[in-house]
């Protein structure tokens, strides 16, 4: 199993994982061959990459923190509760507080949580999928922090409404792919109070959940808005989804910007950690997400290419590569597993989007 960029995709291949519509509706099925048709179909759906598996790439599992299922209903139910709140409905808690529940459920059942399936979704629904994305990377930090389920609970619900406020945001500001202008910025930059105003009408809402849509763009140093809150006077919660927050961020595709490689948003983080965020706090999520999710195609300073197969817990970004090509090109007819916490003299030198 690897994931390609559709543009690389040839007729024959395999459908590693299932892929879904914007409304959460099966595109592809698992199993399925691909025909130009349907690659005229994902590239019509907005999706750029898939995971795709061939005859030699049967070993290669993989599994997300969470349901395939439990997943895609989280996303449809952002998305039914953000759409009623831009029409000016009340918003309705009961399906979001059995949601977190479910979350947490499936999370806490983990015993040992890594991050490692990079989620495949278009750029048209950036905003219902990030939000999942960053209650799961919430929460999942705070198991790892040692959290309590009732504390756990306020951040997840938190964390999946953060962004509740971008709905009162006009689309063509929210999803302009130039550069924004300087008022444009103040109006987007108004989503996380008014964010806040949505959760704090709510009665099932703590003040501590709705605190988090207000300042998870607050920073360490106290460069963040809307209030400019620094160091220890800002919750841990705030501190956790501004970490998952710009994670997501900078791995996902955007209307105005292309994401990052995991293991370069990684970096970024740690290089900000006591400047944008508590170190700490980075240190112990980056213990839980790995630098190459596994179907990376990777380039390694001995000459080889291959695939990640799987990661080790215990050294989350030195993972296994099956090898794929040798120095010379030629296609590796045996089964080769590398394990490169194992090998500390063989590095990861680049990401491949091909390994034809």
């Amino acid at each position: 199993m690897r994931k390609l960029k559709v543009d690389y995709i040839r007729q024959g291949m395999m459908v590693a994982k299932n892929i879904y519509d914007k409304e959460g509706q099966i595109l592809l099925s698992s199993g399925m061959p691909l025909r130009p048709s349907y690659i005229i179909k994902l590239k019509d759906a907005g999706i750029n990459e898939i995971y795709v598996m061939s005859e030699t790439e049967e070993d290669t599992i993989f599994q997300d923190v969470i349901s395939e299922q439990t997943r895609v209903d989280a996303k449809k139910l952002v998305r039914e509760t953000m759409g009623k709140v831009s029409i000016g409905q009340e918003l309705q808690m009961e399906k979001v507080l059995v949601m977190v529940e479910e979350l947490l459920e499936e999370l806490l059942n983990q015993k040992d949580i890594m991050l490692s399936l990079s989620e495949i979704r278009s750029v048209d629904e950036y905003t219902f999928g990030h939000s999942v994305n960053v209650c799961v990377l919430s929460v999942i930090t705070g198991i790892a922090l040692g959290y309590p389920r009732e504390k756990l609970k306020i951040l997840g619900i938190g964390a999946l409404l953060h962004d509740i406020g971008k709905t009162l945001i006009p689309l063509e500001i929210l999803n302009k792919p130039g550069a924004l202008t300087s008022e444009e910025y103040s109006i987007i930059k108004g989503h996380s109070r008014l964010g806040y105003e949505v959760l704090r009408k709510c009665p099932q809402i703590s003040e501590e959940a709705a605190f988090i849509a207000l300042t998870h763009h607050e920073r360490y140093d106290g460069m963040g808005y809307p209030k400019g809150i620094k160091g220890e006077g800002l919750s841990e919660y705030a501190k956790i989804v501004a970490i998952t927050d710009v994670y997501d961020a900078m791995t996902s595709d955007r209307v105005y910007k292309a994401k990052m490689k995991p293991h370069q948003a990684i970096e970024y983080l740690i290089s900000m950690g006591n400047h944008q965020f508590d170190y700490e706090i980075v240190k112990t999520f980056t213990r839980h997400v790995a630098s190459y999710p596994i179907g990376t195609m990777v380039m390694l300073n001995n000459g080889y290419k291959g695939i990640v197969s799987s990661i080790d817990k215990n050294f989350p970004h030195r993972p296994q590569i099956r090898y794929v090509f040798d120095p010379s090109g030629i296609r590796c007819r045996e089964k080769s597993i590398l394990n490169l916490a194992q090998n500390p003299s063989i590095t990861i030198v680049d990401i491949l989007e091909n390994l034809e």
